[in-house]
């Protein structure tokens, strides 16, 4: 018999996530954004239900091939560019759009050999500092890849540092929508400004006022953290909020139940005391299956986790292979225990209850996108939902 741990992957909730950032969108077309293999669910999992997404977005090339193999034939966009110059010769081979970001990039495609002739995407760095040219300079690199017979149309973009709130006290975006508008107010060419946080919270806003609502309606917005159902913005709002969907469940079972004396400790440094005799499960999934380690380390904190539909948390240390949890409020509402109940370390449970990653994930100290990537590959998977 398997060890008893399996990630699902909810085609259905794909479906509604992608459907809810259209209507956030309003007319603007969807990049579903796939990269770090469609943040751990698997590009080919995902597919079926994303199809139905204008175009798709990623860093690999590697990906770019698989979707492409999946009989992708619509965009796709590789959101760093290309790493060396002969990237390009796959961009040709495959249609394939990219970003360009740095002077390097367009030297390359000067020098490139091709028939048919690039769409790219001229990243602006309006605040994020990180990619892209800063406004002084984005006419410059502009004008550069305009002249290009390699390049054949020139698409406008950039990304939002504090898209999900405030940045000292002001809107989180306006500092970089302001430096956008202003350097690319006269240019041609499609734009792309939008992702997750700013499609849900800002794409259809007037508080930006009329320039910067008309900016940000642009004419692509890059879908991500939204389209697997997590808050990109938690935990100011949380998914219900934003009516998503939990694309993802990570579900054990029990496979031992300890009695433990009030006094006596739980796991390695015996850094839970229990304060009273309790039940103990002790859950087949650890930290070499992806589960975060840091969810639960004292004798107060530890991660949520449904066990039978019923809400308890993690006591004691997360091990490599194995973490325990307070069965007491599991056993008050729905009786006894057993080695095989089911455990949802995030998802759905069968019995209908919903934990969301984004609360693990503030336990633990980091954000669901890191949950979600970091899924092992020891962990088997399967799909539902069509």
């Amino acid at each position: 018999m398997p060890r008893p741990i399996l990630a699902t992957v909810h085609r259905d909730a794909l479906r509604h996530n992608l459907q809810r950032c259209r209507a956030a969108a309003g007319s603007a077309r969807i990049w579903a954004v796939v990269k770090a293999n469609a943040y751990g669910h698997g590009i080919e999992r995902v597919y079926p239900a994303l199809r139905a997404a204008d175009g798709f977005a990623l860093l690999d090339l590697a990906e770019a091939e698989r979707l492409r193999a999946l009989d992708w034939r619509g965009p796709i966009l590789l959101l760093q560019g290309c790493f060396e110059p002969r990237d390009l010769e796959l961009c040709s081979r495959l249609n394939l759009w990219h970003v360009v970001h740095c002077n390097e990039q367009i030297d390359w495609l000067a020098a490139h050999k091709t028939q048919q002739p690039h769409r790219v995407f001229l990243k602006m760095n309006s605040g994020m500092n990180r990619l892209g040219f800063r406004p002084a300079a984005f006419r410059a690199a502009w004008a550069r890849l305009q002249a290009l017979p390699q390049v054949a149309e020139v698409s406008l973009m950039t990304h939002f540092s504090d898209a999900d709130g405030l940045r000292f006290g002001r809107e989180g975006i306006a500092h970089q929508v302001e430096a956008f508008v202003a350097a690319t107010a006269d240019l041609p060419g499609e734009r792309s400004l939008c992702n997750s946080a700013a499609t849900l919270r800002h794409a259809l806003s007037t508080r930006l006022g009329a320039s910067g609502s008309q900016a940000l309606a642009a004419d692509w917005v890059r879908c991500g953290i939204a389209l697997y159902g997590s808050a990109p913005d938690h935990p100011a709002h949380d998914a219900v909020h934003w009516a998503l969907q939990p694309t993802m469940t990570l579900a054990s079972r029990l496979i031992a139940i300890q009695d433990v004396a009030a006094g006596e400790t739980v796991g390695y440094g015996s850094a839970y005391v229990a304060p009273h005799a309790m039940r103990v499960g002790i859950v087949a999934c650890g930290y070499a299956d992806g589960y975060p380690r840091h969810a639960s380390l004292g004798q107060d904190h530890g991660a949520p986790v449904l066990v039978r539909g019923v809400r308890t948390r993690l006591v004691g240390r997360v091990s490599m292979d194995m973490l325990a949890v307070d069965l007491t409020p599991v056993e008050a509402s729905a009786g006894p225990c057993h080695p095989g109940d089911e455990v949802v370390l995030w998802g759905r449970s069968a019995h209908g209850a919903v934990l969301p990653a984004d609360e693990v994930a503030q336990a633990a100290g980091t954000i669901a996108y890191e949950l979600l990537c970091a899924v092992a590959a020891r962990v088997p998977f399967t799909t539902d939902g069509g």
